[in-house]
Order: C-alpha cells, then sequence, then structure tokens
C-alpha cells in the first residue's frame, strides 16, 4: 500500500472497512481531520473513529461499493453505493444509497472530507409510517 496515490488507498481501505479494523482510518485520514455529511460535522480522527464504532454497532453489515473516482491537484472526488442493513428500518433489508465524496489531501492524507447523499433515501424513506408519508410525498410531487 505504501505506493499508492492517496485516492487509491483510501478506496481500498473503504472497501474493507469494518468494524474491527477502525485503525485503518489513520491510514488515510489526518489527526485533524474534518468530516462532514448531511447529518454530522465531526473533527479529529478520534471523533471519526468513535463516529464509525458507533455506525457499525448499530447496522447488520455495512459495505461501501467505490464506482468511480477522480482526483486533481489535492482533491478528489469519489463516487459510491452504501449497502447497509438496520435491524428497525425496512424490515432488517439491505438499503442501498448512491453518494459521492469530495476528499482533500495534504501530505497523503485526507485533511476534510465531504459526504453528498439523499438522507431521504439513507434513512427517513425507511423508518414505519414516516416513510410512507415520505413516499406518498414524493409520488405526488414527481
Amino acid at each position: 500500500m505504501d505506493n499508492q496515490l492517496p485516492v487509491d488507498k483510501f478506496v481500498e481501505i473503504y472497501q474493507q472497512l469494518n468494524s474491527t479494523n477502525l485503525d485503518l482510518l489513520s491510514d488515510i485520514y489526518c489527526d485533524n481531520i474534518q468530516f462532514i455529511d448531511p447529518m454530522h460535522e465531526i473533527n479529529g480522527i478520534v471523533e471519526l473513529r468513535r463516529y464509525f464504532a458507533n455506525l457499525y454497532s448499530n447496522v447488520k453489515h455495512c459495505q461501501f461499493d467505490i464506482s468511480d473516482s477522480f482526483n486533481s491537484g489535492n482533491n478528489a472526488f469519489i463516487y459510491w453505493t452504501m449497502h447497509y442493513a438496520h435491524p428497525k428500518l425496512s424490515s432488517g433489508k439491505t438499503i442501498s444509497v448512491e453518494g459521492h465524496s469530495k476528499l482533500i489531501f495534504k501530505d497523503g492524507k485526507i485533511i476534510k472530507h465531504r459526504d453528498y447523499f439523499n438522507v431521504g433515501e439513507l434513512l427517513y424513506k425507511h423508518i414505519p409510517l414516516l416513510g410512507s408519508v415520505i413516499k406518498l410525498i414524493d409520488k405526488r410531487t414527481g
């Protein structure tokens, strides 16, 4: 892994990431990483590990499939599909959500990671009762 480009290393680690190997996050993220997604803003590698530990403790499984990546200078753009199953969502069935990430590198590690995805597709549509209301609204507006 030492001769890999930073974006390739990111892809490799995310495709194998799970609850037992969260120490791998330090291989790709700076200690003062800023991680932002539509529901969270996390600062620092310790908090990021805690976030992922919590994520993995609440799901039956979670996997990222990276479909494409581009990089330009210190910026990289990753396109992915997250597949996860949560016991309280969608009767425990696997949910798939497409998204993308913008990564900013400094000295070969990620200093800023921002995720973009549809929170409704990730969560809200799969909550009993609320999901039915959201699907009805989508149907009427679409």
